[in-house]
């Protein structure tokens, strides 16, 4: 197996592309980007507890805690993570990312925004 340091450039070595054993076809990421994203029970069951989270901690102290989240889909967790500690004077907003670890001016006295690898920060 071929190490990444080794590699002239960032392309993933094509044996270590999985493949779906049904079709053949190259598996990818379950990202909200085109029509093949999954919400099967699971996904569900997981949206319903984060939802029933959100229902408890409204309006008591809790911190957002964002690691690693960019800007491919911002309304799934930034916006919303915006959203709530705007509206809850004692929510705390942490973001800690590479290139994207920023937040709104409205939020700014209630947020701490990292641009640094989260390893080395934790």
């Amino acid at each position: 197996m071929r190490m990444v340091e080794e590699q002239e450039n960032m392309r993933v070595p094509e044996e270590l592309v999985p493949y779906c054993p049904a079709c053949g076809e190259p598996m990818s990421m379950n990202l909200r980007c085109d029509d093949t994203f999954v919400e099967d029970g699971s996904w569900h069951e997981a949206s319903l507890r984060y939802a029933e989270f959100i229902r408890r901690t409204s309006g008591k102290k809790v911190l957002f805690l964002e690691l690693g989240v960019g800007m491919n889909t911002p309304v799934i967790i930034k916006h919303p993570f915006w959203r709530m500690t705007a509206e809850n004077s004692d929510a705390f907003y942490l973001s800690i990312n590479l290139e994207n670890s920023l937040c709104p001016d409205e939020i700014r006295n209630r947020a701490l925004c990292i641009r640094a690898d989260i390893s080395s920060v934790i």
